[in-house]
């Protein structure tokens, strides 16, 4: 039941008219329940209870109620007035029973407060039913649990702290006690014996992991197995895998286990990959509701710091299912991806959760753009309205954290609201979460919310745990909670210009992705209160807050000045460009709320650069832009930022300098200077550039404070780990890592939560649109007084900026620019400063245009439609000279005077050095008619007026190629000509086509003709400039943008430009532009004449943008650089092209100029060995400055394609050497740059540049010209190319393999071609790939020049060609091998590895029978006690004992016999034996493009081989060193048998629905395969396959030996769990001997049987001959021996062993021993992982099994192991009841007598199917009972496991049985027979048949103590003693016990012979069942039972004489003298009568 009890409300708001007739209404899920209206009431009070029937369900933590009052209305609808939520979470918990709730805040329609509250108390009574549901996410332990609830740690009413969820408490606290009893009832339902449990885990998700660039995944570790997910990537990875643990245990063992949940970092190396880990007791699952937990968040820690906070959450649901319990289904909510951590969260011991609030004030915003439209503004201001299209907005500010979301009010129409509120989060803490999201919204009142912006708060960056700091600095006051501000933070998202289309970039402002653009700032506040809860989640600000908060909003002037150096890698021309510099609102040219500012840079068009890029030509006048601002002042922070950022980058750039000093492996005295620099820099940086004291300065909070201890505790650390580094360090290449954590912590340091300054954007616009940005964060360019390290990295410096696309799907592909600027930021109290940073003069002009059209063949003012007389740039604004006013503190310097500007020229041809000049005859006609000239005969491609062929005049400087042609290579016909038709409005055709119809009526044809630049001396570049026309006039045909210097016939406008220049009144230096602000003034007369409404037409965009002052920054100097670039070669480059290549080429840009590379043809490894020379190259500005910052060199890499676009392979940057003097003797080092693509690594180049400063002198001091490779190809010079060495590379090419179809056909005669340093090589072609697969020659040998230094070292290139028809030969597969370390050698040292194992000797030579003989003729008794031995010894013994399961393999560890190996992994993976690739390593060769970007190209075959690279002497007279591969074995077929031995599988991928599978063996070799599928094992994930196969295959052809496992199917197909594949020729070719495992002892019989085909001896001979060693010497009759200077001798290796009967001669074994010393494969088990295709990465379980391979040319192998399973024996139990005493009586006959009617039940676990009862024994009065009854129980059992096998089917519709194993135990239970009730249970006891409690005598010596002492006693002498197996019979009487009060008493003691008897002692000694024929052995005969036992129902005889007379003949005889004398007294009566009237009458007488 919920009971409402609705109190009263307060404050409800006025009505229009009167005051409201309140009620209130109350709805839980969907039942409403009203109280009554009170009339005309602000302040009502109802007190009525409603009450809510929860009909038998419990309430969830989800439930809640909805509480509406609502204004009565006699007609209509009711008003609302407020309406609330009250979540019932803390009721559905347990906790409590009623839930106060005061002062309710009611919120309107829109959410927003309306100032009313309602007071009501709300009840709960659980019903008796209410199961907490296991569904539900929040509950935790719901009814049962009080202690584990949700509200974990809130005091109970008793005072005691209930501990939370997952933590046991002390017994002794109170709250706990009925948890402890609740959860302990679950298991005593159990009964104690091992039994099935699945343990399914499901790893859902992961969130807020820790590190950067994770791959993340989740190993689970349950009772000894382990499962991990896929890998996946990011800090929050989606997994969703489920996992299944089946066990089979005794529950109490079960529940002590542990599920461990451990996240790695599959990146990182494996000792420090653990990121956290979770464990939790299986138990604690299993107590939970329906045993399971459902979808909850774990805490990950870190298991060795447990001081340390949560290392990430991990989403999970376990289920604990036993027998026969229903594992729940899950239900996924729709809100499960925003669902709250906090309380969702499953919690780890020690880590406790407190609640917190976070409360977040907000102030207020500023600068929030406008999103609404302006068509209302526009409707107002029409009726006389004022205009503010500024405030078109309606933000109010949305705050969400852990799935709980808070809003403040919504402020309508204001772009700069204060809300002055504040939002109290409730969270736990330490919170599950790490951002604050806090999003502007703009209200709508139709339409969805738009966002504004969004920003998020870092807890991690606002708080500290104080763990990460060592303890030795006392980390107690290191740790804060999260505090923040108050401080404005700045909102970023997509561009401010508001349209009423819908944004492209509107994600942005949802915080996905960079935001591009400033959108505003928002004032907050955060602090966090422990524990405590806010009355109100909304509140408003006190007003001293708010006077408080006045204090940081005091603002400052700040200036930001801009040069921009230069502009270059531009991808195409267009509209000419101009760049926007804004910081905050500040200089956005498009916002019109702001001051005009000289904020964008003047247009100019872009220029092409001779090769491939255009720049923007500004020659020595550089444009500036000047932008003030005003924010606050918050240099402390910043200062404290650029000192870190300092330190890091010059550790950053030491730390480089040292890994590459390691990688080109300098000498170690060299390397440790490089070191020892490294740490005293860094130890003097953090000495001596110490944070800023923060005493006294503005601006200061709390986290300031804070984060200043942090920072300086941090700081010191990493001192000392420099100075303890420096004096305890011993290998120095070890200190990698922990200087790349430092540089790490360093980097984290200087992250800056605080930062109120919006970042500097600058924009790139093409005409009015917005192209291209990037963001330059504030304090980089931030000037500071504090020291020059706190300055910006780049205050006043000149830096270099590739800007980006906004939202770019091709993360960066194409550069849109590249620009150079010098940026300086500063107070303006400090401008002063900016002088000595500047360079170049500054100068401040005025300009305006004049413009003029031509009418009638003369210049004049009166054609210009739409343009002024006098305009601005664009021509839309119009100007006049006397308007312009200079501003405030600047005055005219001079008059106005005509001044051309060159950037916006464009001649078509600039830049060029070939030109096309174009020009398009027209013709005309009428439909029908003749083609006639028009009225303009020559046109542009636009159809603009265009001068005739014979008017093109060529340029100064330009010859012609030839005279004009006309061009026919576009859609023509055979003259040229292409028709069209116009349709009216237009003049012209809209598109044209080749072929003549009857219709067209217009035609045109397209005439060229070609100039080529004639080469210019270097002086005659100046007078070009000057060209043009006198006046200062430029023409243009069109009006628009291009204008052109020489006038043309079809000029139809012109202009020229007006300048005036200005100066400042009284200052000095640069500084003086930062008084530039404001407009130079306004068209005064425009304002006049027209209305108002006019004066607003000219959008004021175009006002503010064009009326600025232009600054530009002029250099007198400039000077010429000479750049050479050495490009030696790429590798790895991406392969673009199908066939598996690319053809690259690079274009090299630098500044303005660029050239390229030639191009390569198919290589991704291409050797350019280039040098680019620029030989003249202008530069502006100081040397020595560009000496600090060179401009880049960029290298972007193309894949040539004839056909269709060159794709971009990627783009390195480097910057060059500079030399400002020539002579300097340093050179370039040729260094690896990593080439990008699309964010990620696509390859690397080798490269690098010098740029030298030419001096007056000329060229003749440059360095010389490097060597030439052919015309203007120059090669990389000597001493700066990497030194070679004369090397020899030898190539073992064995074969190929697997090779796949190229172009739908085989690869059936392919050839290797290895290309490595310039040199190639072809190897024999492979007649036939179907018969041998391997190379007629296998040994290759170039002599190449190879670089001495292994970091220059060039790849080895494979590339397998396939000789088709005709002569093709494509490529069909490659494969680079980058390090070549690996295969370096010494070629003197002999190895072996070049010779081949033994085996191959015996092959090569002629084949010899080896006959191996056997003694066969063994004795009888022997053979009878081998086989008696086979009983209890077999290969499974042997298994059992190597994997130490010793209670599976009986006596054989006695017997001295051998163990075997086994490896939990593949053979290939154990480190000694080096992937047995020893001989030959498999390569996998690849082809495609790869088309996304992660996958790998597809492999399509693999290259078997090796290679051996040694240097050569120079002395050609030396003799080359010996070959390495020699001794080679025969590669032609060898045909082999192949024996497959498959023992079991573990844990297989469950296939069918019951979580099983029914696995069976599919094996393929080549092209046989084996299908086992009528050997299925059902329903097992833990197959026992015990098979053996044997196939026959040649190798190398069928290397590939694939092993399935496929899931038996009846109606549906086979699924395949998994295969894994070993390659067969591998084991074969290794010289491990890997073909068949040498065992511990040589046995000639018995289990152990030798296998091999060749004795121990001999295989020891042919490892001696390998080794090149001598034979092996034997003396003393073989029992000592010499090998490899080492004697050996047979007792060193059998001391203390058993020698039995098996063993072979000592000569053999001793060999044996000694070869086992060799390292060679020892007799094994592997165990291989299967995998399928499906989840290719994950186990799908493993197969433990190993194979043998044994050539048939050396002779038959010895026989195989018999491996099949071990099969269960038959047996009988016969247990024979006797009799039964001191039973309990439990029932009370009529007569009163305590009494039971006894029968005896009896079965074996597992059979419960045979269970069997003896006949009853009525009416027992004393407890005896007498039975002479048989049990017989047939069973399965393996002896030498000791365990009953049971096969069953699981359900009646199961196809298969299941196979169980289970411990062979009888259960007897004694039981009291009701006929018309359910009988009752008396007692039981549970035998186990291999350990038995030996039974009493006598009745009196049974006790229960008997039971118990089985437990206690020690273990008996002899393994079999108690064994029932042993002993075959036993009897006597056990005790049976029941449970009364949680003790055990005795029920009863029964008296049994139990006997064990096998199968055939069964026959011959035969028995019935109870006392049925054959009855004998012992014949039983009825019992002999006391007269009273009898059923009384069947026999009423027997009941009158025994139960009534019995009891009850005393009153029986008292009855019938009773009824004799009452019968006398009634015949009396009755005849007296009669008597007496006779008497009286007498009638006879």
């Amino acid at each position: 039941m919920l009971r409402v009890v609705v109190e009263s409300a307060k404050g409800l708001p006025k009505k229009k008219l009167g005051n409201p007739d309140p009620f209130t209404a109350v709805v839980y899920k969907d039942e409403k329940k009203k109280t009554k209206t009170i009339g005309n009431e602000l302040n009502p009070v109802w007190n009525e209870v409603l009450e809510f029937d929860l009909k038998g369900t419990g309430l969830d933590s989800s439930s809640y109620i909805d509480v509406i009052v609502k204004d009565y209305e006699t007609i209509g609808k009711d008003k609302l007035i407020g309406s609330t939520k009250i979540s019932l979470r803390d009721l559905s918990s347990g906790q409590v029973r009623s839930l106060p709730s005061r002062n309710l805040p009611l919120a309107n329609e829109s959410g927003q407060n309306t100032g009313a509250t309602v007071n009501l108390v709300i009840g709960y009574d659980p019903p008796a039913s209410a199961v907490p549901n296991p569904n539900d996410p929040q509950a935790g332990d719901a009814t049962v649990d009080a202690g584990g609830g949700e509200q974990g740690n809130e005091t109970l009413p008793d005072g005691g702290q209930s501990s939370s969820a997952g933590i046991p408490s002390p017994p002794g606290q109170p709250g706990k006690l009925h948890l402890q009893m609740a959860r302990g009832q679950n298991r005593s339902r159990l009964a104690d014996k091992p039994q099935d449990f699945q343990i399914r885990v499901r790893i859902i998700e992961a969130r807020q992991l820790p590190g950067n660039n994770i791959k993340p995944v989740v190993k689970v570790h349950v009772c000894e197995q382990t499962h991990r997910t896929r890998i996946k990537r990011g800090n929050n990875p989606f997994f969703d895998e489920m996992f299944f643990y089946n066990v089979h245990m005794l529950p109490s063992d079960l529940f002590d286990k542990h599920i461990s949940f451990r996240i790695y970092n599959s990146y990182s190396l494996r000792a420090d990959s653990l990121m956290g880990e979770f464990k939790v007791d299986i138990g604690y699952v299993y107590d939970e509701p329906a045993h399971c937990i459902m979808r909850k968040w774990l805490l990950m820690n870190d298991p060795d710091d447990s001081s340390s906070g949560a290392k990430g959450y991990l989403k999970v649901s376990l289920f604990v299912v036993g027998t026969g319990d229903e594992p729940p289904r899950e239900k996924r909510d729709s809100n499960d991806d925003q669902d709250d951590i906090e309380s969702n969260l499953l919690l780890p011991a020690g880590v406790t959760l407190r609640w917190a609030t976070l409360s977040l004030k907000v102030f207020r915003a500023e600068d929030v753009p406008q999103m609404d439209d302006a068509f209302v503004q526009t409707m107002k201001e029409l009726f006389g309205g004022d205009e503010n299209k500024k405030n078109l907005v309606d933000p109010f500010l949305e705050a969400s954290f852990a799935g709980k979301k808070l809003c403040t009010k919504i402020i309508e129409k204001n772009a700069n609201p204060e809300w002055n509120q504040v939002l109290n989060l409730q969270v736990k803490f330490p919170s599950m979460c790490e951002r604050v999201k806090l999003t502007v919204f703009d209200w709508d009142r139709l339409t969805r919310n738009d966002a504004v912006g969004t920003t998020y708060l870092n807890l991690a960056k606002i708080a500290s745990s104080g763990g990460e700091i060592e303890a030795t600095t006392g980390s107690s006051e290191v740790g804060f909670l999260p505090v923040f501000g108050p401080c404005y933070i700045n909102l970023y998202g997509s561009p401010r210009e508001f349209t009423g289309l819908p944004d492209p970039y509107e994600d942005l402002n949802y915080g996905m992705g960079e935001g591009v653009a400033y959108r505003g700032r928002i004032l907050v506040e955060l602090s966090t209160k422990l524990d405590g809860k806010a009355d109100k989640t909304v509140d408003s600000i006190s007003s001293d807050d708010i006077l408080v908060v006045q204090k940081y909003q005091r603002r400052r002037k700040y200036c930001l000045c801009a040069v921009f150096h230069s502009a270059s890698m531009i991808q195409e021309p267009g509209e000419p460009i101009q760049f926007e510099v804004s910081i905050g609102n500040y200089g956005n040219k498009l916002d019109t709320t702001c001051k005009p500012l000289a904020s964008t840079t003047q247009y100019s068009c872009a220029v092409f650069d001779g090769n491939h890029y255009y720049y923007l030509p500004w020659a020595n006048t550089k444009p500036v832009v000047v932008v003030t601002s005003f924010w606050e002042d918050v240099s402390h922070r910043m200062d404290s930022v650029n000192i870190i950022l300092h330190i890091t980058h010059r550790l950053q750039s030491n730390l480089d300098e040292f890994k590459i000093a390691i990688l080109a492996k300098v000498p170690d005295n060299q390397l440790v200077e490089v070191w020892l620099k490294l740490l005293t820099e860094l130890i003097e940086d953090l000495e001596s550039f110490t944070t800023p004291e923060l005493e006294g300065r503005s601006n200061l909070t709390s986290l300031d404070i804070q984060i200043k201890k942090l920072r300086d505790s941090a700081l010191a650390t990493v001192k000392d780990g420099a100075r303890h580094m420096r004096e305890e360090a011993r290998e120095i290449r070890d200190t990698v890592s922990d200087i790349e954590s430092w540089v790490d912590k360093l980097a984290l340091l200087a992250e800056e939560p605080q930062n109120s300054m919006p970042d500097v954007i600058i924009w790139m616009l093409r005409g009015e649109k917005r192209v291209a940005y990037s963001r330059i964060p504030a304090h980089q360019i931030l000037y500071s007084t504090h020291s020059e390290q706190a300055c910006g990295q780049h205050c006043g410096k000149t830096q270099t900026v590739f800007l980006k696309y906004p939202m770019d799907k091709n993360k960066g592909l194409k550069v849109p620019v590249q620009i150079r600027v010098n940026m300086w930021l500063g107070l303006a109290a400090h401008e002063k400063k900016f002088n000595s940073y500047s360079e170049g003069t500054f100068s401040v002009f005025a300009e305006m245009y004049e413009n003029q059209a031509q009418v009638f063949g003369k210049w004049g003012t009166t054609g210009l439609v739409g343009r002024y007389k006098y305009s601005d740039v664009t021509g839309k604004l119009k100007l006049k000279q006397e308007y312009f006013m200079p501003p405030r503190g600047w005055e005219w310097e001079g008059d106005w005077f005509i001044d051309p500007e060159k950037a916006l020229l464009t001649e078509a041809d600039a830049g060029h050095t070939e030109f096309m000049d174009e020009v398009f005859q027209n013709e005309a006609r009428f439909p029908g008619g003749e083609w006639k000239a028009p009225s303009e005969p020559y046109t542009d491609v636009n159809g603009e007026k265009s001068r005739s062929p014979g008017e093109f005049d060529c340029p100064p400087g330009w010859n012609w190629e030839t005279e004009w042609s006309v061009d026919d290579n576009r859609a023509v016909d055979d003259q040229g000509w292409e028709y069209g038709v116009t349709i009216p409005p237009d003049d012209k055709p809209r598109s044209w086509v080749s072929a003549e119809k009857v219709y067209h009526i217009h035609r045109r044809r397209r005439l060229v003709r070609p100039r080529k630049r004639v080469a210019v001396p270097a002086g005659a570049v100046a007078e070009r400039r000057n060209q043009g026309d006198p006046e200062g006039w430029e023409f243009s045909s069109l009006i628009g943008w291009k204008f052109h210097q020489k006038e043309r016939s079809s000029d139809t406008i012109r202009r020229r430009r007006w300048r005036r220049k200005m100066a400042p009144e009284g200052r000095l230096g640069a500084s003086a532009i930062f008084q530039l602000e404001g407009a130079l003034g306004v068209d005064i007369e425009e304002k006049e004449k027209g209305s108002k409404a006019d004066a607003n037409k000219a959008d004021a965009t175009k006002l503010f943008g064009a009326n600025t002052p232009t600054v530009s920054c002029s250099f007198e100097r400039s000077h010429m650089y000479h750049l050479r670039v050495y490009l030696y070669q790429a590798r790895n480059l991406t392969s673009m092209d199908k066939d598996s290549f690319s053809d690259p080429y690079a274009y090299i840009s630098f500044l303005h100029v660029s050239k390229t590379t030639e191009k390569l043809s198919a290589t991704l490894n291409p050797t350019w060995d280039q040098t680019l020379i620029f030989s003249d190259v202008e530069i502006y500005g100081d040397p020595q400055k560009i000496a600090q910052r060179p401009p880049n060199v960029v290298v972007e890499f193309y894949d040539y394609d004839q056909v269709g676009r060159d794709e971009l392979l990627g783009r390195s940057v480097f910057l060059p050497l500079v030399k400002l003097n020539p002579g300097m003797n340093e050179t370039p080092k040729l260094l690896w740059i990593p080439i990008m693509q699309k964010g990620n690594k696509a390859g690397e180049a080798l490269v690098a540049a010098e740029l030298i400063l030419k001096e007056k002198t000329g060229d003749s001091n440059l360095p010389l010209m490097p060597p030439k490779r052919g015309e203007k190809l120059y090669m990389v010079p000597q001493g700066i190319r990497p030194v070679v060495q004369l090397t020899a590379v030898e190539i073992l090419a064995w074969g190929l393999r697997n090779m796949k179809t190229y172009q739908l056909a085989a690869v059936s005669s392919p050839s290797l071609v290895v290309e490595c340093g310039g040199q190639r090589l072809e190897s024999a072609v492979i007649k036939n790939m179907k018969k041998s697969p391997n190379f007629p020659s296998s040994v290759l040998f170039i002599k190449v020049l190879l670089p001495k230094d292994e970091m220059y070292t060039p790849p080895i290139v494979l590339k397998v060609i396939d000789h088709r028809p005709f002569g093709r030969k494509p490529v069909v597969g490659q494969c680079t091998i980058t390090a070549l370390e690996d295969f370096r050698c010494d070629p003197y040292v002999v190895t072996a590895e070049g010779a081949m194992s033994s085996k191959m000797h015996l092959m090569a030579s002629p084949s010899k029978h080896v006959s191996i003989k056997m003694d066969e003729s063994r004795p009888l008794l022997e053979a009878q006690h081998a086989e008696k031995e086979k009983e209890t010894v077999d290969w499974w013994s042997k298994f059992y004992a190597s994997t130490g399961e010793q209670e599976k393999c009986g006596p054989y560890l006695k017997k001295g016999y051998d163990t075997l190996k086994v490896y939990d992994c593949e053979l290939e993976d154990v480190p000694d034996f080096k992937g047995l690739t020893d001989f030959c390593n498999t390569f996998k060769l690849l082809r495609g493009k790869n088309e996304n970007g992660d996958d790998d190209p597809t492999v399509v075959g693999e290259f078997k081989g090796s290679f051996k690279v040694y240097p050569l002497p120079d002395d050609p007279g030396v003799a080359p060193p010996p070959r390495q591969f020699r001794e080679l074995p025969d590669s032609g077929p060898q045909e082999c048998l192949v024996r497959i031995y498959v023992v079991r599988g573990i844990d297989l991928q469950p296939k069918d629905n019951n979580g099983s599978c029914d696995p069976y063996i599919k094996i393929s070799l080549g092209r046989n395969t084996i299908d086992d599928r009528d050997h299925y094992l059902p329903n097992t994930i833990n197959p026992v396959f015990g098979r053996m196969f044997e196939m026959t295959c040649f190798l190398p052809q069928d290397k590939d030996l694939k092993i399935s496992v496929y899931d038996y199917d009846l109606l549906t197909r086979d699924e395949k769990v998994g295969e894994t594949v070993i390659d067969l020729e591998n084991r074969f070719l290794s010289r491990y001997n890997s073909y068949c495992g040498l065992p511990q002892t040589y046995c000639i019989s018995g289990i152990n049987q030798w296998r091999d085909q060749l004795k121990p001896s001999q295989i020891l001979e042919n490892l001696a001959r390998l080794k090149g060693l001598s034979k092996p010497i034997s003396e003393d009759n073989g029992t000592s021996l010499s090998f490899n200077g080492k004697d050996y001798t047979l007792d060193n290796f059998e001391n203390n062993k058993e020698i039995h009967q098996h063993m072979g001669p000592p000569y053999e074994r001793l060999c044996l021993h000694v070869l086992r010393k060799q390292g060679l494969v020892p007799e094994h088990v592997e165990t291989r992982t299967l995998y399928s295709t499906f989840q290719p990465n994950l186990s799908q379980g493993s197969l433990q099994m190993w194979v043998d391979v044994f050539p048939k040319s050396i002779g038959p192998p010895g026989p195989p192991f018999e491996i099949t399973p071990r099969k269960a024996k038959k047996y009988f139990l016969r247990a024979v009841i006797w009799n039964t005493t001191d039973v309990t009586l439990d029932e009370t006959s009529i007569t009163g007598e305590r009494m039971s009617d006894i029968y005896v039940k009896g079965w074996m676990p597992g059979m419960e199917e045979d269970k069997q009862k003896t006949d009853v024994h009525y009416r027992s009065l004393d407890g005896d009972g007498n039975f002479n009854w048989r049990f017989v129980f047939g069973f399965d059992y393996l002896p030498a496991e000791q365990l009953c096998l049971v096969s069953k089917k699981e359900h009646f519709w199961s196809l298969d049985k299941t196979e169980f194993r289970i411990p062979p135990k009888m259960i007897v239970q004694i039981w009291d027979n009701d006929k018309f009730s359910l009988d009752d249970y008396l007692g039981s006891m549970e035998l186990d048949l291999r350990n038995m409690v030996s039974p009493a005598k006598t009745p009196e010596k049974c006790s229960l103590q008997m039971m118990d002492d089985l437990e206690m006693r020690t273990p008996p002498k002899t393994e079999h003693a108690n064994s029932l197996f042993a002993q075959q019979s036993v009897r006597g009487w056990w005790p049976c016990s029941i449970e009364q009060d949680g003790k055990k008493v005795l029920g009863g003691k029964v008296e049994m012979t139990l006997e064990i008897v096998s199968e055939a002692d069964a026959d011959e000694r035969p028995a019935g069942k109870g006392r049925d024929e054959p009855n004998m052995n012992p014949k039983l005969d009825p019992p002999n039972r006391p007269d009273t036992s009898f059923f009384w129902f069947t026999n009423p005889c027997k009941t009158m004489k025994f139960i009534v007379w019995r009891r009850f003949r005393c009153l029986f005889i008292g009855l019938i003298i009773l009824i004799i004398v009452i019968l006398f007294l009634a015949i009396l009566l009755y005849s007296l009568p009669n008597y007496i009237s006779m008497k009286i009458v007498k009638p006879l007488s």
